[in-house]
């Protein structure tokens, strides 16, 4: 997972993106400096089924009711650019409650906080590298970019891999989400197929009748089909 410049040319975030403002400010101006990794930045952590509570990967059981918006199942693998899968490796998720809002203090978007949402899950993929996450459809919400700006619905995805150094973050987006031509973070990946690797699909099988739908979204991690991912 830390081979992350081994990538085609346009299938990956760009540093600097003018539309996507603050990118002018922290992007590198200057050629990057390799510092070698110590053994615990290539080792460790680890992380194993005791690490994790049974319900993390529900987001909707956290609170002392039901939360509020659309039940959904987001499910996929981890996989190499040979399709092998990335077992037991931790994969988080973090995002906007239904009305848009993050349950964070420095979000003061004017929507309702929902008190039985916490808006994050982590659970560690199974041997065919699957995970599979029960939450609740994000809302859109403004974030100032621009005139206007407003973020397509969207989930935050954290892998780590084997190790602190080989941690991977990317957006899960949803299909058909008018927003996505005018977002800059989605457009900062120039290729236009690579873009479309953040879009999760609709999934039958994993839908839950008269409970939830489903959605699908595979990760991966390297080569011509990667998943474009936040450095």
């Amino acid at each position: 997972m830390n081979a992350y410049r081994r990538y085609q040319t346009g299938s990956q975030p760009s540093h600097n993106h003018p539309p996507y403002v603050s990118t002018k400010e922290r992007h590198p101006t200057q050629p990057l400096i390799v510092i070698p990794h110590t053994l615990s930045e290539t080792t460790g952590p680890q992380f194993t089924l005791d690490d994790l509570r049974n319900s993390s990967a529900d987001l909707t059981k956290h609170g002392a009711g039901e939360p509020l918006g659309e039940r959904i199942v987001v499910s996929g693998r981890v996989i190499d650019q040979d399709g092998h899968p990335v077992r037991r490796t931790l994969v988080e998720v973090w995002q906007a409650n239904a009305a848009g809002r993050y349950l964070h203090k420095i979000d003061q978007h004017n929507a309702p906080i929902d008190p039985n949402f916490p808006g994050s899950g982590h659970m560690l993929t199974d041997d065919d590298g699957r995970y599979r996450f029960v939450t609740i459809k994000p809302g859109a919400y403004p974030w100032r970019n621009h005139h206007n700006a407003w973020r397509p619905q969207h989930i935050h995805f954290s892998l780590f891999g084997p190790a602190f150094a080989t941690r991977i973050v990317t957006q899960m987006y949803f299909p058909g989400d008018p927003l996505l031509p005018f977002d800059p973070i989605y457009n900062c990946t120039a290729d236009e197929e690579a873009r479309k690797r953040l879009i999760s699909s609709f999934d039958w099988e994993t839908t839950i009748p008269d409970e939830a739908l489903g959605y699908r979204f595979e990760i991966i991690l390297r080569g011509r089909n990667a998943t474009p991912v936040e450095e």
